[in-house]
């Protein structure tokens, strides 16, 4: 009877991957001659060239195999690809590992021959101290069997170290893995991947305990004694450090990058490798490149760590489906205290998609990271760490409410080295010249931001105070909250530029420093460092030799590339939770990719394309994986040019929290960054926004608010301290927040009806909001579309449908945000105002229509919860229960709590209404009760008043929960 592949596993002489054979049954195609080469003969495929095929004769051109004391040849293993014996030069009298491939070449055409010595010779070439190097190809004439000579290493394969002693501790996992990853970097620059990495592939010798030949040669044998004894020893990180060396072995087997596929290569019409450590790719046969190394390499270090692979399986197709599942047993690495830094980036390492892993440059600095993170944590300071942080924790109560108290008081001191560099003023005749004046600013801000030693308020809070108008120095600083400002002017004739700049101390007005710079148009940016550089000096601030090379920097030697840079970054700025982003930051986007076209060295430009590009995918313009490749693209364009630079860092921040969830790593990155840019309101802010995902509120309240403390006039700063108030129900502190945000924008007709609608979240009430959008509409009907989504609401919760109707046609081109960012189409709008009037064959009519499109939505964007609850919800107003149902299960299992505390809710939310909509109260009541628990998505008012919640009315469970939400007492009270 034949086994059937849930039986197998692998190849139990080689641990290749077994498949079916051409008579049906299942065979290894390694250990067959099954490489593609053509003129094979099937019958004779089973007969393995390397298993004592030598003739009597052990003689392989100058290398002879040596034989044990038994007689039998001293094998040294084998594997995938061949077997490799112990040997000797016997013309040097050098010892050497001797492979036998097994390939034959006897009576192959000679395209066969060329093509193995093509290969041959590319990875001989390859030198590098941590790869074994190759002596010698070749083809034994007699026998047309093929072989390599490499360099005989006396160690044993990490495979058998951590059989043999358990799991290495973290620090030990990571210096193995840095010597790895330096090899593969130089292997990647020859345009060579190895495509068989794995723990049996990786030889370690201890400077401390060499191991003799021999007992490496007796362990290459199953040595059931040494696994068990094993179990008493020390593992995992309560082991000590061991310094070892690597050699990545069978390099010799390497296939060049960038082949095509060859009906003569080696690798050609089967697996190669070893299932268990390789890549997805490699197991459907597509084209590879140094992220597939990247990857088993994740493998492996996964396996130092725990003993285990993360993708276990009998057969070669378990093993593959528990890779496309990408369910990783976190829990593996938490067990052997593997520290968050290296769980995240082992995480990174083995994504499905090629693009979302790192390049070989960026995990040499990740590597580095991670090894800094793991000598702060050893388990034998555990307590000590414990104390620290508790230490430290009321230390940063009492400096925090020390700040607090300070930002409270009026008018407080500005430090002495704060500074904020406001814009500068475009003298050129010609405006198109205006970028210059912009990014003099900008370049000059972004240097001031490395310097640890000063204090420096970020760009989107100097932008308002505009040049060329008189401007009340003393005043600004007080807004500001700085002692010093920088002003200046910029004017172009030709190709020459003058740049005037001055230091003035705010309080006084006084002017501390100030010089005009005149030259050649190609000396711009060397003027930009310059005055940074000047403006330090004046503020006697003391500046690293990485700090004084990284002001000295030119950011681009290209003007164009410069001007659409700067035009882009205004571009990016766009509020998130503007009706206009999707617009402005594809827009960004091409002005972006043109600047890094006429300059491929532009590093800000490909660290902005990073953040537009992630932007795009996180906020739903465009969730798909295509967006995503292009961030990771524009990121690794960042890593190659900068691997060091903080910039680079808190792309990768940006890039893993909107592109990845990836919280832990997101923060690690974070942390990497605010070494270079200590300055930079960015850092801060992002931390806020992922502690808020993370669900620890409090936190990111504080965070936000120092930053806003970096940034006093940045409105999304402010706009976020605002929308965590709101999830918290604090609603007092929610309105002082938007009053802050009116103070510096009177006019923003936006923050007037968020403002406005408080009353109607918390009460129920839509007097203010209707008052307020009259208000708007009267006196800025250019401001709809960014009224629109309120509007819709007020006019649902006081059922007014040609009100309803008014708010879809404002909104334009821009979809419906029908609340928590969850877009819908106009049409199931229409259908659900048609329904509200109890217009039902017109209501029909659009949820028919709105389902067609919002398909199209759904299929362009398959892993993104929102589209998934609308569709959801169309369902529902059909009558098709069971889909919508799974649709809306869906949405929560995409986005669980667990990983999103913003959206996680918003799912559940969402699933109640399309519950409620099929007529499912109990499933409606209990995702519901769960969706109100602070910080929540729902209000009273919504509940109250929306028409989506009519389906529930009067069922004593949801008259309960909307009870719960009611405002008691004193409505500045908050409910926690």
């Amino acid at each position: 009877m034949q086994a059937s592949a849930q039986e197998i596993s692998t190849c139990p002489v080689c641990g290749g991957a077994l498949e079916e054979t051409s008579g049906g049954g299942l065979g290894c195609m390694v250990c067959l001659l099954r490489v593609g080469i053509r003129g094979e003969d099937p019958a004779g495929a089973g007969q393995d060239s390397t298993l004592n095929a030598f003739g009597g004769d052990e003689g392989f051109g100058v290398y002879e195999i040596e034989r044990l004391p038994d007689g039998s040849l001293y094998e040294l293993g084998r594997g995938a690809m061949g077997v490799t014996y112990r040997a000797v030069d016997a013309s040097l009298q050098r010892k050497a590992a001797l492979k036998i491939i097994k390939i034959g070449f006897a009576g192959r055409p000679a395209e066969a021959h060329e093509l193995f010595m093509r290969e041959a010779r590319l990875a001989a070439a390859l030198r590098h101290e941590n790869i074994a190097t190759v002596f010698q190809f070749g083809i034994r004439e007699e026998t047309g069997q093929c072989f390599y000579a490499m360099e005989l290493i006396e160690g044993e394969t990490l495979e058998e170290r951590v059989r043999r002693t358990g799991p290495l501790n973290v620090r030990t996992t990571i210096d193995i893995a840095q010597q790895v990853i330096a090899a593969l970097g130089a292997a990647e620059k020859r345009g060579l991947i190895h495509r068989d990495l794995k723990p049996a592939n990786l030889m370690l010798v201890s400077p401390e305990r060499e191991m003799a030949p021999s007992t490496a040669t007796q362990r290459r044998g199953f040595n059931a004694a040494l696994v068990a004894a094993a179990a008493s020893l020390r593992r995992g990180p309560d082991r000590k450090d061991e310094k070892v060396t690597v050699k990545i072995i069978d390099f010799g087997l390497a296939k060049t990058l960038n082949t095509q596929a060859d009906p003569m290569s080696l690798s050609q019409g089967g697996f190669v490798g070893t299932p268990a450590f390789a890549s997805p790719e490699q197991f459907e046969h597509s084209a590879l490149d140094a992220r597939s190394d990247i990857y088993s390499l994740g493998v492996t270090l996964w396996f130092a760590l725990t003993g285990k692979t993360p993708f276990g399986g009998r057969s070669v197709e378990e093993i593959r489906r528990a890779q496309q599942s990408n369910a990783l047993a976190i829990k593996q690495l938490k067990a052997m205290h593997v520290p968050s830094r290296m769980r995240s980036l082992l995480k990174s390492m083995l994504a499905l998609e090629p693009a979302a892993r790192p390049g070989t440059q960026e995990l040499a600095v990740r590597l580095r990271h991670c090894s800094a993170q793991a000598s702060a944590l050893r388990p034998a300071r555990v307590a000590l760490a414990t104390a620290v942080i508790a230490i430290l924790g009321a230390s940063a109560f009492l400096v925090f409410h020390s700040v607090r108290t300070q930002n409270s008081a009026s008018n407080p001191a500005a430090p002495g080295k704060s500074i904020a560099v406001l814009p500068f003023e475009n003298l050129s005749p010609d405006p198109d010249n205006a970028y210059l004046a912009e990014g003099v600013q900008d370049q000059i801000l972004t240097d001031m931001t490395r310097i640890a030693d000063l204090k420096v308020i970020g760009r989107t809070s100097v932008m308002q105070y505009k040049s060329g108008a008189a401007r009340n120095l003393h005043e600004i600083g007080k807004q500001l909250g700085v002692a010093h400002l920088v002003e200046g002017s910029v004017q172009r004739s030709g190709n020459r530029v003058r740049v005037n700049a001055q230091l003035v101390h705010a309080p006084t007005e006084r002017r501390l420093w100030g010089h005009t710079y005149d030259g050649d148009l190609a000396d711009f940016f060397t003027i930009q460092s310059r005055i940074a550089m000047a403006i330090a000096d004046e503020l006697h601030a003391k500046l690293s030799q990485y700090e004084k090379s990284e002001i000295e920097r030119p950011a681009t030697k290209d003007l164009t590339a410069f001007d659409l840079y700067t035009r882009a970054k205004k571009l990016v700025l766009t509020p998130m939770l503007n009706t206009s982003a999707r617009r402005d930051w594809l827009q960004a986007v091409d002005l972006l990719s043109q600047s890094v076209v006429r300059d491929p060295s532009f590093f800000q430009g490909y660290c902005q394309l990073v953040f537009t590009h992630d932007a795009l995918y996180f906020f739903g313009h465009d969730h798909t994986p295509a967006r995503l490749a292009l961030a990771e693209a524009a990121l690794q364009a960042a890593f190659r040019l900068r691997p060091e630079a903080g910039e680079t860092h808190l792309a990768r921040a940006w890039n893993l929290y909107w592109g990845y969830l990836d919280y832990d790593g997101a923060l690690d990155e974070v942390e990497v960054a605010r070494q270079t840019l200590p300055n930079d309101p960015q850092i801060l802010y992002l931390t806020g926004l992922i502690q808020r995902r993370q669900g620890q509120w409090e936190e990111s309240i504080r965070t936000l608010e120092r930053a806003a403390d970096h940034d006093p006039h940045n409105f999304e700063i402010l706009q976020q301290l605002a929308v965590n108030y709101a999830a918290l129900e604090r609603y007092a502190e929610q309105q002082l927040w938007l009053g802050r945000i009116l103070a510096l924008k009177p006019d923003d007709a936006g923050t007037k009806v968020i403002l406005a609608a408080v009353d109607f979240e918390r009460q129920a009430d839509t007097q203010q909001l209707h008052q307020t959008i009259d208000s708007v509409r009267a006196t800025n009907p250019a401001a709809a579309p960014d009224i629109a989504d309120w509007w819709l609401q007020c006019a649902l919760a006081e059922r007014d449908a040609a009100a309803a109707k008014d708010a879809v046609v404002a909104a334009g081109e821009n979809p419906i945000n029908l609340g928590n960012d969850v877009f819908s189409n106009h049409l199931f709008v229409l259908g659900v105002i048609a329904q509200m009037a109890k217009n039902d064959d017109v209501a029909r009519s659009a949820f028919t229509a709105a389902r067609a499109e919002q398909e199209k939505i759904v299929q362009a964007q398959p892993n993104f919860g929102p589209p998934w609850c609308v569709l959801g919800l169309i369902d529902a107003a059909l009558g098709r229960k069971e889909e919508a149902l799974l649709e809306g299960l869906r949405a929560v299992e995409l986005l669980p709590v667990k990983e999103d505390a913003i959206r996680g809710p918003a799912m559940i939310k969402y699933l109640a209404m399309i519950a409620a909509w099929v007529g499912d109260k109990d499933l409606a009541c209990k995702q519901l009760a769960i969706a109100v628990v602070p910080p929540s998505p729902v209000s009273y008012g919504q509940l109250k008043l929306l028409p989506f919640w009519d389906p529930l009315r009067g069922d004593p469970r949801f008259e309960q929960i909307v009870a719960s939400l009611a405002p008691k007492g004193n409505l500045t009270t908050n409910r926690h």
